[in-house]
């Protein structure tokens, strides 16, 4: 039993100083730091400008497809790599497999480009 307490020691001893070190600095500034807020301390920051509308607007749906767009071709890329590095051993039938993979999307991507889904006005 021994032997397993003094394996995991410099794991406790890690955690205890990550936890002293995080209350430190979560406590500190609010001891030292001064506390004077201000219109301009508690004002919305929105890129140097006064904020001029709510919030919690409604956004134009071309940012979420945009979004959408990118999570697509991201995951495409994502694939393409794990599949370049083992190429040699999955053969022609996962050469062919990508190739109808990569088909799909283009197809696909010129469905959206001739519906005009990547224009923006």
């Amino acid at each position: 039993m021994e032997a397993i307490v003094s394996s995991y020691f410099p794991i406790l001893v890690f955690m205890g100083i990550a936890i002293v070190l995080a209350t430190v600095m979560v406590v500190v500034p609010l001891l030292v730091a001064p506390k004077r807020p201000d219109n301009e301390k508690l004002s919305a920051y929105e890129c140097g400008f006064e904020p001029f509308s709510d919030a919690r607007g409604q956004f134009d749906v071309r940012f979420y497809l945009v979004a959408i767009l990118f999570i697509i071709f991201d995951l495409e890329v994502a694939f393409l790599f794990p599949w370049a590095v083992v190429l040699k051993e999955i053969g022609m039938f996962g050469f062919w497999s990508m190739m109808v993979f990569l088909g799909v999307l283009t197809i696909g991507f010129i469905y959206e480009w001739k519906k005009g889904a990547l224009d923006w006005e």
